[in-house]
């Protein structure tokens, strides 16, 4: 593939992961969003595509998105982007609102 086709693909796939997150939990923090685009590898975009996709709330994104690449455990309840509200919790962030 070309360079400024690998460039283009991942300034698309920074952009999906932003849009994903402000769909599923709000507004993004900048810091979050900086972070997001310091990443160059393709491949830890697009897993952490799947993670905000089925994350069960914001904290278990973070730590996806902190885990450096060093993991893959899309499993389990954690992944379950019902669960908070199948326990009766949710909210913005897994959070109770006030």
């Amino acid at each position: 593939m070309f360079s400024f086709q690998s460039e283009a693909q991942l300034v698309d796939d920074r952009e999906d992961l932003i849009a994903l997150l402000q769909m599923r939990f709000g507004t993004v923090p900048g810091e979050m969003i900086e972070g997001i685009y310091s990443l160059n590898d393709m491949n830890i975009l697009q897993r952490l595509i799947l993670s905000a996709a089925n994350a069960a709330n914001w904290d278990v994104f973070l730590e996806e998105f902190y885990s450096a690449g060093n993991s893959f455990r899309i499993v389990g309840e954690n992944f379950n982007p019902l669960r908070d509200l199948m326990e009766g919790g949710g909210g913005l962030y897994g959070k109770e609102q006030e």
